[in-house]
């Protein structure tokens, strides 16, 4: 492999001039607007499954939380943990929502957006109202991206430049409230954008409300060959939990919640700030860079069963970083791209046990800094107009240093050494509307929190576990009518880490080697102008390989927590004035530990359904219903002596009233 990718980049200097086409491996839901924006670090230059939401999808969805988005988007899991400000949250290729991997890489407006363990808490901050569209980039051959890009990344971009006032209200069952505005100004080379929103909810059960507030602000500057600009967020949310149910309960009285968990629940501000520059240096030269902040501040109590105690929670993280890409167009049959990324990480851990939140003992108190920062070499050969070769390199470096401040001990982090990512992606387009596509590539995951560093008993460095990954696909494209994916993909990791999420000094097992593999069939039909179909399916399975010497029997098991089968479907009609929709999404049941001996729990089907009625050009009348079979779904998983519940909602009716001026 290592001599493929040379001989392909040595290669290109002699290929012969041929107009350029990109191939298209993307797929759809919902319309894209299609602007002007840099070639420097855009996916236009990634050949590998990417799924696309349009801004008209996301900004009618009815959720409590951004995460929930992209079960609109085919492949994707998940993990509802109803539990406050730890609701949940989304993964794709064979990986787990637990938390204890998180494999997806968050960006908003191309900023790095998880926490140090890769926990994508700033997508808390979007409201949906404000997003422009969404980009999900599956698999092991992006070089942008190294750190937590485990599966692959998610790109939200929201709203930016023209003129408008967009508002909506909704409200619903469970005392669910919601508003949200939007707005935009541009005059000459000036533009300003602006988003607020509000939610609150009384929750489905019991002791489970919800408040939060959102804040945004975009200003950009048009120079001609620049363009510069300064976004901020903000958001502050406050919930209950409700804790998890017992077998015995959580089929008899779903709403309830124990008098344990009556004094559960957190809060969570998240702020984000960045500058921006998008600049053409030269006419075939594009350059991209963003220097950015965030803020993250979670404090949770929490007490999981009545056989443990309650817990004091607090997280709290600074980060710095800066990201670039240049993009040098050289000749109609190639193109060459370098950038890379740093980020510094400041991060206080702190936990104490509590009664009613009242701290009885302090169990944690870390402070460790954690600087990541790598780079890549990308080429875009195109020798015949029917063939794109992409050969690419990246490289990774850790840095940082632990402090234990209960006992006062120092430690460094753990040796990783330059991390190689090798990655290579091949399209070939035989057939108008056909693309053919193949892509290989490395990825990596390190330790989180103290599992990054040489804290004892641990005496010496560990690896990185390495994700190795390909995946083979075609797409087929007629038009707006018809379109169609089918991707065969497997990643193998060395030697995967997996959080012990409940231990107070914030340790790791070792899942051994694995492999993840998995087949996506994607379709979406518009037999008429006003009318829509589509569905997806997906076929995983993750499984070890090679367990951990304590743990020898868990070798061919199941990775818990990831079902066999993921699928959505839809169909949208919009005659006249009327908006008629049906979709769902849904998912097979699954382990509840690597053990594989607690059954299998969690298979749902999903459907929302929805009606709206635009009066006028500008005000439009929506009712959904969401839920509407009544599936009494449920997220379960196993503490080590029992299996826990938590019903999600039941179904649900709430009414909106949107106006676009």
């Amino acid at each position: 492999m290592y001599r493929l990718l040379a001989a392909l980049l040595a290669g290109a200097v002699t290929m012969p001039a041929c107009a350029q086409e990109q191939p298209d491996t993307r797929f759809a839901v919902g319309d894209i607007v299609v602007v002007a924006h840099p070639m420097a670090g855009s996916t236009d230059n990634v050949l590998t499954s990417i799924d696309l939401m349009g801004g008209d999808i996301a900004q009618r969805q009815n959720v409590d939380n951004a995460w929930e988005l992209f079960a609109r988007l085919p492949g994707v899991m998940l993990t509802d943990f109803g539990q406050g400000t730890t609701s949940g949250r989304f993964s794709i290729r064979g990986f787990n929502g637990e938390g204890e991997i998180n494999a997806v890489k968050l960006l908003i407006d191309g900023v790095p957006s998880n926490d140090n363990a890769g926990r994508m808490d700033f997508i808390d901050s979007v409201s949906p109202l404000d997003i422009a569209s969404v980009e999900l980039v599956r698999g092991t051959s992006d070089p942008r991206w190294g750190l937590h890009s485990i599966a692959g990344n998610a790109g939200i971009v929201t709203r930016t430049g023209g003129t408008y006032l967009d508002a909506r209200l909704l409200g619903g069952s469970f005392g669910t409230r919601d508003a949200q505005l939007a707005g935009g100004v541009e005059s000459g080379r000036l533009s300003q954008n602006y988003t607020i929103g509000y939610r609150r909810s009384g929750g489905f059960r019991a002791h489970a409300g919800l408040e939060r507030l959102n804040l945004a602000g975009k200003w950009f500057y048009d120079a001609g060959a620049a363009k510069l600009g300064v976004t901020m967020r903000h958001s502050r949310g406050e919930a209950e939990e409700p804790g998890y149910l017992t077998d015995a309960d959580a089929y008899t009285d779903r709403r309830r919640s124990y008098p344990v968990s009556r004094t559960d629940g957190g809060t969570r501000e998240l702020s984000q700030y960045a500058l921006h520059l998008d600049a053409a240096p030269a006419e075939a030269v594009s350059l991209t860079l963003r220097g950015y902040a965030n803020h993250l501040d979670d404090d949770r109590y929490v007490r999981f069963s009545a056989q443990v105690p309650q817990q004091r929670r607090l997280t709290r993280e600074q980060q710095y970083g800066v990201v670039a890409a240049l993009h040098w167009h050289a000749q109609d049959w190639l193109m060459a791209e370098a950038g890379g990324d740093v980020q510094w990480q400041d991060n206080q851990s702190l936990r104490w046990t509590s009664v009613e939140r009242r701290l009885t003992a302090a169990t944690r108190n870390q402070q460790f800094g954690l600087t990541v920062g790598g780079g890549y070499v990308q080429a875009i050969v195109t020798p015949v107009a029917w063939l794109t070769v992409t050969p690419a390199w990246r490289l990774d470096r850790v840095g940082g240093d632990f402090t234990n401040r209960l006992n006062g001990l120092q430690y460094r982090v753990n040796d990783y050494g330059t991390i190689s990512q090798p990655k290579l992606s091949v399209a070939v387009t035989p057939l108008p509307g056909v693309t053919a596509y193949g892509n290989y590539g490395r990825t990596f995951q390190i330790g989180a929190g103290s599992g990054a560093y040489v804290v004892p008993p641990r005496e010496r460095d560990l690896a990185p576990s390495i994700n190795t990954g390909w995946e083979a696909g075609v797409k087929l494209a007629r038009g707006r009518w018809l379109t169609g994916r089918v991707a065969a993909w497997q990643q193998v990791a060395s030697g995967e880490l997996k959080r012990r999420l409940n231990d107070p000094a914030g340790e790791f097992d070792n899942l051994g080697r694995t492999r993840r593999r998995g087949v996506d069939v994607q379709l979406s039909v518009r037999p008429a102008p006003a009318l829509s179909l589509w569905g997806s399916w997906s076929r995983q399975r993750a499984v070890i390989l090679t367990p951990d010497p304590a743990t020898p029997a868990q070798a061919g098991n199941t990775i818990d927590h990831v079902p066999a089968d993921v699928y959505t479907a839809g169909v949208e009609w919009t005659p006249d004035a009327w908006r008629m929709s049906l979709w769902g999404n849904g998912q097979s049941s699954y382990e509840l530990t690597p053990a594989n001996a607690q059954g299998r729990y969690g298979a749902s089907t999903q459907v929302t359904a929805e009606l709206a009625r635009a009066l006028t050009p500008q005000v439009e009348l929506s009712v959904q219903v969401r839920n509407l079979t009544g599936d009494r779904y449920e997220y379960v998983w196993f503490d080590g002596t029992q299996r826990l519940h938590a019903p999600a909602d039941p179904r649900a009716i709430y009414g909106a009233v949107r106006v676009r001026l």
